[in-house]
């Protein structure tokens, strides 16, 4: 996980540790022990500082929440995605986005909470666009459960192209498909309106 030199501490490689193996084996599959060993301390240690693999997990949450935020504020800050060097920003975001994933599938409120605001900022992204969508928070919603349920068919995605979009090389093919995807039309205007029509009569 991506942290600043100074977060070297005990307490931040428990949360890393912790982050890894939610994601790899989910809430239920990580135990405290089984977190201690991949950071390298005591079971008490992990206790001491989270008090319970639920208070563990929500810490866990908040990290990541907080730091996808915080990379979605400095990417705007930078241009945007089109002047992103993505494959310096992979190493941070690739385990973020997976660990949010996979924490969503797993119930998190926290995880939930964040797609929620990623809707919201959705939503207001809409309106700086040149045409309005049809129906603003269904536009944005979607959006964000396109950006996300990458990840979650990764296996299945990653077969497809035939490289695996958790590696640098494979997870750049994701990212150029996905601007591909929101800046090249799939349909005439015509045949957009010919549909917004069959929807409406149906």
């Amino acid at each position: 996980m991506d942290r600043p030199a100074d977060d070297l501490t005990a307490r931040a490689r428990i949360r890393d540790a912790a982050m890894k193996l939610f994601t790899e084996r989910g809430i239920e599959g990580a135990s405290i022990r089984d977190i201690a060993a991949e950071a390298g301390v005591s079971s008490g240690l992990v206790r001491h500082h989270f008090g319970s693999k639920q208070a563990l997990r929500e810490a866990c949450d908040r990290y990541a929440k907080e730091r996808m935020l915080q990379i979605g504020e400095e990417l705007v800050y930078q241009g945007g995605a089109a002047q992103t060097d993505v494959s310096a920003m992979h190493p941070i975001t690739m385990p973020l986005q997976t660990y949010l994933v996979r924490s969503m599938m797993d119930g998190s409120e926290t995880a939930t909470a964040l797609f929620l605001e990623m809707v919201d900022a959705g939503e207001e992204f809409t309106k700086t666009l040149p045409t309005d969508p049809s129906d603003r928070r269904a536009y944005a919603a979607v959006l964000a459960a396109m950006k996300m349920g990458v990840f979650v068919l990764r296996d299945q995605v990653s077969k497809a192209i035939g490289e695996d979009i958790a590696g640098p090389s494979g997870y750049a093919r994701l990212t150029k498909a996905m601007l591909d995807i929101f800046t090249i039309p799939v349909m005439t205007p015509e045949q957009a309106e010919q549909l917004r029509k069959y929807s409406e009569e149906h």
